[in-house]
């Protein structure tokens, strides 16, 4: 079920608040997990996760995670592999891409087996997704992995599944979760200086001549190669020598929407808010009765928040990739967040580290650091959690 920002609010109405976003909140108490614990799994990372919970509380979790594989938007018209778009449709996520989605809502089922009820409830849990086909479906997808139906949700014992809300806005009114904003003006002079740096010269001469000739056939502007390339039916489509070389492209045209020059600033217009949101959640959590948010996104936007936290490692996100954010309190009272990534499906998430600070960051010095980001002379964090313009 797919809901819009105009009609996605009917939830948890008994005390509820919610901010600009359609993000309602209730307020409940910490958990511990001695409190609330559910059937664990035997994977020993997974116990090794329970096994901090005796001594800390986990208060909340935020992911950002990238969509599943999809058949592509557009095919050059001698493509032999068009007519799989035809049958399937153009951007639709494909049988792997369903797989890979329901394989990471069963990573979190695991994970978060201690946190969430087994059930689904509406209060505990809010999924946001861009307005795409693949990114909505992978939301679904994931979540059919995350909340199998069990006892009285069980309405069709031959269907194993139940609908749960997916929140979404039109792109044209997306500032939140669609990275780049690339009608920004501020943004575009940036890229502009960006492009004439000679570190991105010096990088970008390798690929310059195939990358220009392929743009000029299409008749597309200078300035929306980087923000449309990687969704290319050349990217998509082509020989594997040759898709590796167009990968390495994609992930210096990333670093350059992104990074290389006044990357704080960037950051600022091409995230700040949601970085606000996250950052706020965790600043307010007692006021919330939600124990996770999902957002459903693409890999510009993961890499895009990596490089504002300066934790990216320069390669394009895969399929189904995910950023985790966790937030602990510790014995002695203080609030920490842990982040990870999780990048291989056959591998644990590995511990990302805030640069300036430890793995398990104070709650106060990571608000701190990524201040700058943040862009507090525009807005401020709310006590609902998001960035409010003053």
């Amino acid at each position: 079920m797919t809901l819009n920002k105009q009609h996605g609010n009917q939830r948890c109405k008994a005390n509820a608040i919610c901010n600009d976003y359609d993000v309602p909140f209730v307020r409940r108490k910490p958990e511990t997990y001695s409190e609330h614990h559910t059937h664990m799994s035997t994977c020993p990372a997974v116990f090794d996760f329970i096994s901090l919970l005796i001594q800390k509380q986990f208060h909340l979790f935020y992911q950002v995670f990238r969509h599943g594989d999809h058949t592509p938007q557009e095919f050059f018209p001698t493509d032999k592999h068009k007519e799989i778009a035809r049958q399937q449709g153009y951007s639709q996520l494909t049988k792997l891409g369903i797989q890979q989605q329901y394989e990471l809502g069963q990573y979190m089922r695991r994970r978060y087996s201690h946190f969430l009820s087994v059930v689904y409830k509406q209060c505990e849990i809010y999924v946001q997704s861009t307005d795409y086909d693949h990114t909505l479906m992978s939301a679904q997808a994931s979540l059919a992995g995350l909340y199998p139906p069990t006892q009285g949700q069980i309405w069709n014992h031959r269907i194993l599944w139940q609908p749960i809300p997916v929140h979404t806005v039109p792109l044209a009114h997306d500032n939140l979760l669609y990275l780049p904003f690339s009608h920004c003006p501020k943004y575009k002079k940036l890229l502009r200086e960006t492009f004439a740096t000679r570190d991105f010269q010096r990088q970008f001469k390798h690929y310059k001549v195939k990358y220009f000739q392929f743009w000029k056939s299409r008749n597309v502007p200078l300035l929306q190669h980087h923000l449309t390339f990687r969704k290319s039916p050349c990217f998509l489509s082509s020989p594997h020598g040759v898709r590796t070389k167009l990968i390495k492209l994609s992930e210096l045209l990333l670093q350059a929407e992104f990074g290389f020059h006044k990357q704080i600033q960037k950051s600022r217009l091409q995230g700040g808010k949601k970085y606000c949101e996250i950052i706020g959640s965790c600043n307010h959590f007692p006021q919330t009765f939600n124990k996770g948010f999902l957002c459903s996104q693409h890999a510009a936007t993961i890499a895009a928040l990596q490089m504002a936290l300066n934790v990216f490692n320069g390669k394009l996100p895969p399929h189904s990739a995910c950023h985790f954010f966790e937030l602990y309190q510790e014995k002695n009272g203080q609030y920490t967040i842990e982040m990870y990534y999780r990048n291989d499906s056959l591998r644990e998430p590995q511990p990302l580290t805030l640069p300036g600070c430890k793995f398990r960051c104070p709650l106060e010095r990571f608000t701190h650091l990524v201040s700058p980001i943040l862009d507090m002379k525009r807005g401020k964090l709310s006590a609902l959690g998001t960035c409010t313009q003053k």
